[in-house]
């Protein structure tokens, strides 16, 4: 039988001067060993200790030992039992010694290690040295034809390692040194190497299976579903198809149901391996320097964020939080995240659950601004890590793009090299003759961003774009259109404050934003650069508003972040909805980032806890499966899109009313419609109104009558299947004392609690904040005279909700009342 016996492995590590142990034979016994995880890292052994402060701790300065002994069996026999040590992830130049001898080295954090070995006694001692990255990289080295403005040592080019901890951009996190991934050691393995490679023939699913057998003549049984079936291995390597007739198609969750289909293979009796597989079919149309991705043969646009890893420090991740984290990206109707060039590879797990809730996974390799090395060292090690990556990847349905790298050929294109001298081995041969041995017909892209028409590689209007005109650039909010993005890969990335929560129990108070320390840690900022992200918040701040940010944040801390929040939601909301529209070139667009690696004011939409921020709002408003998006069209006046990306056509009422400043207006329509699946419905505020009224006011005649325009869709169940709420005029209003804003604890009909909030006054962004659990929406218009109701989600107690709302343009909130008696 088959059993791995470092499943309760005890492990612990010690840090040694750079080449003073070099054996393990010599670590002093009595040295300050630290208990350590493992998978882990030193940076968290260092953190379990009670460290916090990593800028004065330079983890790669250190050599870092990780040792530990286990029984091979309960009673103590096993000598000469064949073994198969795994060896996942060693960050980064690692040696293995088995019982004092030594099996294995790595040069590579990425590419797994397998050493094949004999028990020598009862017990087995693993000793693994980490030789200090800051001394290698000491070395002279050869030059790459350009610099990489991300790092200061241009030495990690030839090393394959994260950047993380090692590009300033992501602030004062420690180096990646240690045990990362999984470690097994496997008695008598008879099936190792599966994997499963799936295909869509006609309407059939068909799964192929390899692996390599101990030997011929050994009965592997493979389960796919229901169905099984029982192999005879030929040799050492074994491989069997199983068809699967009318097989269902594994959908994002926007557009369908996830389906997967269970795979398990065992031998001799014995499991070896389990998953789960999919079927569905990949195709992107990159006509007229386009990059339109199809599922199934269904155009989907592609929403979401870059993936940041829940725990920087130890790289993995409990399965449970890791699956909440993108349930919630799920339940804000986005379907894509994309694994980041410049971070790691994400564990099993996210795999398993970005398949199992219908999200779509772009995949950078790991290489992100360097000039790759093209030495035969290098590249053998590059293709044995994509050769793991994409094999632990097959059969997964998630699994949507695959590119060469973050910023790969963007680092070149700024610094003026004309494209002759832009060629890299690792993106044009490497990478994708490994992509075509594991995973045939996947999209590939050379980087991100990329033009693969021969146009320039940062141009947005031609293949894969980093959108940040309307961001970094600080480029008006109009760019977005001039723009004209067909996909953007990482876009709109800006320093979003926290809520106010989390600023109080980080920070104390508002007071230090802006300007403390501790506050400028977290925000993002290129190196190199004389500003940073908060700056160019504050610039779109005054655009916006009108205001002088610094001059609020002087007399009122609180309005300044509230203004930043607001206007940072605005341009989100905004880039989102132009680009979701049909008008739109736009197939995709990646928010920079899902998540805050620590405590302030960075770029993740959401915070270090994972907490929604106010922009994450305004995205998962515009990224609903089914939405209601209104765009102002200057002289055209204002365009409704019903879109519609379920799999259910939708019968029913279209409903909108204009509010004046003070209510709704008699301008109101109510029209039937049907919406196909998978399609959309356009219409012009106009012409539902039955004829020009210049809602908008763009041709300016007279004063402004309208100040907003709420739409709702109304199946033929009654069921509101989307809403929306546009505020006319622009975001730059007065702020009032009191417009009126109430809120008070409500009674579902289906029982529990819920808010019904209502406003004398056109409310601008209002903010809900719960004493307990966290609202259901929020930072939010809400015409005058309108109500929403509002949940309150994840709540630790049954009491009846409590709490506040605020609006941006009035200076007096409200307590949310507690239920009429």
């Amino acid at each position: 039988m088959t059993f791995d016996v470092l499943t309760d492995a005890i492990w612990t590590c010690l840090a040694t001067e750079p080449k003073t142990v070099v054996d393990p034979k010599n670590l002093p016994s009595d040295a300050e060993w630290l208990r350590a995880r493992v998978p882990g890292t030193a940076a968290g052994a260092l953190a379990d200790s009670g460290v916090t402060d990593w800028a004065t701790h330079d983890v790669d300065a250190l050599d870092w030992w990780f040792v530990t002994t286990v029984a091979l069996t309960p009673d103590g026999s096993g000598t000469g039992t064949p073994l198969r040590l795994e060896l996942d992830g060693l960050a980064t130049l690692a040696t293995v010694w088995v019982d004092g001898l030594e099996v294995a080295r790595s040069r590579s954090m990425f590419a797994p290690v397998i050493a094949e070995i004999h028990a020598a006694g009862a017990q087995v001692s693993i000793a693994i040295r980490f030789e200090s990255l800051a001394g290698r990289l000491a070395k002279r080295m050869p030059r790459g034809r350009w610099r990489s403005s991300m790092i200061a040592q241009q030495g990690l080019r030839h090393i394959r390692t994260t950047l993380l901890g090692r590009a300033p951009v992501y602030g004062t996190l420690p180096q990646v040194v240690g045990p990362w991934r999984p470690i097994r050691l496997l008695v008598d393995p008879k099936l190792t190497d599966v994997v499963c490679r799936t295909a869509v023939v006609g309407t059939s699913g068909v799964a192929t299976v390899t692996a390599r057998s101990s030997g011929p003549g050994q009965s592997v049984v493979v389960e796919l579903g229901s169905i099984r079936r029982e192999f005879i291995s030929n040799g050492t390597a074994f491989e069997a198809t199983i068809e699967v007739a009318d097989a269902p198609r594994w959908w994002p969750h926007t557009h369908g149901e996830p389906v997967l289909h269970p795979l398990r293979v065992f031998t001799d009796g014995d499991l070896v391996h389990e998953s789960d597989v999919g079927f569905r079919s990949i195709e992107v149309d990159r006509t007229a320097g386009g990059f339109d991705l199809s599922i199934n043969g269904v155009d989907v646009f592609c929403r979401g964020v870059c993936w940041t890893p829940l725990d920087p420090v130890r790289l993995t991740s409990d399965s449970d939080a890791l699956y909440a984290s993108l349930q919630r990206i799920r339940d804000a109707g986005m379907n894509m995240v994309r694994v980041v060039g410049t971070l790691v590879y994400e564990q099993t797990e996210f795999w398993s659950h970005c398949a199992q809730l219908g999200i779509l996974v772009w995949q950078d390799v790991m290489l992100a601004t360097t000039d790759p090395p093209e030495d035969a060292e290098f590249t053998a090690d590059l293709d044995a890590e994509l050769g793991a990556l994409f094999g632990s990847l097959s059969g997964n349905p998630a699994l949507t793009v695959v590119s060469g790298g973050s910023e790969t050929l963007q680092q070149p294109t700024m610094l003026g090299l004309p494209a002759a001298q832009q060629s890299i081995t690792a993106l044009e041969r490497t990478v994708p003759e490994a992509l075509r041995r594991f995973l045939p017909g996947t999209p590939y892209v050379l980087s991100s961003p990329s033009s693969e028409n021969g146009d320039v590689h940062t141009h947005s209007s031609t293949g894969v774009a980093h959108y940040f005109g309307v961001g970094g650039y600080l480029r008006p909010l109009s760019d977005v259109r001039s723009a004209r993005v067909r996909f953007a890969a990482e876009c709109l990335a800006f320093s979003i404050p926290p809520e106010r929560r989390a600023v109080e129990r980080f920070f104390g108070s508002a007071n230090p934003a802006g300007h403390a320390p501790e506050w400028k840690a977290a925000v993002p900022r290129d190196r190199g650069a004389s500003w940073d992200f908060e700056d160019v918040r504050d610039h779109y701040v005054r655009q916006l508003f009108g205001v002088d940010p610094h001059i609020v944040r002087r007399s009122d801390p609180e309005r300044y972040l509230d203004l930043g929040r607001a206007a940072v939601s605005e341009l989100i909301g905004a880039c989102l909805v132009h680009w979701r529209r049909t008008a739109s070139s736009c197939a995709g667009a990646l928010v920079l980032m899902a998540r805050d690696f620590e405590p302030g004011a960075g770029w993740g939409l959401l915070d270090v806890d994972g907490m929604p921020k106010a922009p994450w709002f305004a995205a998962a408003r515009a990224s609903a499966p089914v939405a209601i998006v209104i765009e102002d069209d200057g002289l055209d006046g204002l365009t409704l899109e019903v879109v519609n990306d379920s799999p259910v056509a939708i019968d029913g009422e279209l409903r909108v009313v204009v509010h004046t400043e003070t209510g709704p207006s008699s301008a109101a329509s109510s029209s039937a419609v049907s919406i196909d699946p998978h399609s959309s419905l356009v219409r012009s505020l106009d012409s539902l109104m039955g004829g020009f009224q210049d809602f908008n006011h763009a041709h300016g005649f007279g004063v402004r009558t309208y100040d907003a325009v709420v739409a709702e869709l109304v199946d033929s169940d009654g069921r509101r299947c989307a809403s929306t709420t546009f505020v006319i005029g622009g975001a730059a209003r007065p702020q009032q004392f009191d417009i009126g804003l109430r809120a008070e604890v409500v009674e579902r009909a289906s029982g529990g609690w819920e808010i019904e909030i209502s406003t004398a006054a056109t409310a601008q962004y209002v903010c809900v904040e719960f004493d307990d659990g966290e609202p259901s929406d929020s930072w939010f218009h809400l015409a005058a005279g309108q109500i929403r109701h509002i949940a309150a989600k994840n709540r630790t107690t049954d009491r009846v909700p409590s709490g506040r709302i605020r609006a941006l343009n009035s200076a007096k909130g409200a307590r949310i009342e507690p239920p009429r008696s």
